[in-house]
């Protein structure tokens, strides 16, 4: 029975409440900015049920998040990440997290940032664990990077070493609470569009794939609202949220407050080209020394031209070249020179606090 005088499905005011979200979203509308804001202000909190985030999310799954609602989710975010204390000028730091979710082939994203470290960026990689066993945090714990340094040792690795790792899993507290709901729930939520959008060092450039090419325009605009001063966001025609070397890659560039959309065909780069599905590792091990073997330059194939051409994209939005053309040039000479290497290297010793 309800309360007298109460409605049947009413309950008064209380801490962390996303019902007043639901009502609107079970009506077939959309958040503006302001209440988008306002409801992962609730979640963040802490204090909103895991029935309520649940029915929230998968809510908001059913359709294309617009970009109100992006642009209010990520602003909650940003304003509770764990930051990293560095002293380069945020606008001038570049990640190259992309959302996952899309076929694997190997640590693409992280190499890159490498790359394009040790060719003159400033990189804050943001990263976590994949479900492969193998993702970015993996491979580099398995190579001796502390994955867990503290946000000092993390900022003196950008510093000194132009790289820093952000492991995910430390820099984003409002997230925790709801990650019991989207493991349960076990489909892509808005919150895999979030991680890249906040950037523990406040990156202003990144190369940001993303796992449909739906996402492509609206993330672009919400990096436009958000203050990006140059990104790239991209999705591939064989599906990868990294720039393919086997299909054309579609891009929607965010400068000067504009967007504006293009492709890259690797058949016009003079890339060697294979099928992405056979590049992939099959164990941790193999996906360590893969990744040795390219900073090295011992491997000269096709895995080196697609880990050249994302570090391009770096390059270029880092403001080191002025093309994804001349930055593969330059992602090459930092590894034929030996300066990827050495990054590496560094970054390990750094990040071990030595």
């Amino acid at each position: 029975m309800p309360t007298q005088g109460m409605p049947e499905f009413a309950r008064p005011n209380r801490a962390g409440d996303l019902t007043p979200f639901l009502r609107i979203l079970l009506s077939g509308r959309t958040l503006d900015e302001a209440a988008a804001q306002a409801a992962f202000e609730e979640i963040a909190s802490g204090h909103s049920t895991e029935a309520e985030m649940g029915a929230f999310l998968a809510l908001m799954a059913t359709r294309m998040p617009t970009v109100d609602e992006i642009v209010g989710a990520a602003k909650v975010m940003r304003a509770n990440v764990a930051r990293v204390p560095c002293t380069t000028d945020p606008r001038d730091v570049v990640d190259t997290a992309g959302t996952g979710g899309a076929p694997k082939t190997f640590n693409v994203s992280t190499l890159a940032a490498v790359v394009a470290a040790a060719s003159g960026a400033k990189v804050a990689k943001h990263g976590n664990r994949s479900r492969t066993g193998r993702g970015s945090a993996e491979v580099l714990e398995k190579l001796g990077v502390d994955v867990n340094a503290s946000l000092e040792i993390q900022a003196q690795c950008l510093d000194e070493a132009s790289i820093c790792f952000c492991f995910a899993i430390h820099h984003h507290p409002a997230a925790r609470h709801v990650l019991p709901v989207r493991r349960a729930l076990g489909v892509p939520t808005l919150f895999n569009l979030l991680g890249p959008l906040t950037n523990p060092a406040g990156a202003g450039r990144q190369v940001m794939g993303v796992y449909a090419g739906h996402f492509v325009r609206p993330i672009a605009e919400s990096l436009v609202r958000l203050g990006a001063s140059h990104a790239v966001v991209l999705h591939s025609d064989d599906g990868l949220d990294e720039i393919s070397i086997a299909a054309p890659t579609r891009i929607a560039e965010v400068r000067n407050g504009e967007v504006t959309e293009w492709s890259i065909d690797p058949r016009r780069l003079g890339l060697e080209r294979a099928d992405p599905a056979e590049l992939a590792p099959h164990s941790l091990e193999e996906a360590a020394t893969l990744f040795v073997n390219i900073l090295t330059g011992e491997e000269r194939g096709a895995r080196r031209a697609m880990v050249l051409v994302n570090a391009a994209a770096a390059l270029y939005v880092g403001g080191i070249a002025d093309s994804i053309e001349t930055g593969i040039g330059i992602a090459a000479e930092s590894i034929d020179f030996g300066k990827a290497l050495a990054t590496f290297e560094l970054l390990r010793e750094k990040s071990n606090g030595r």
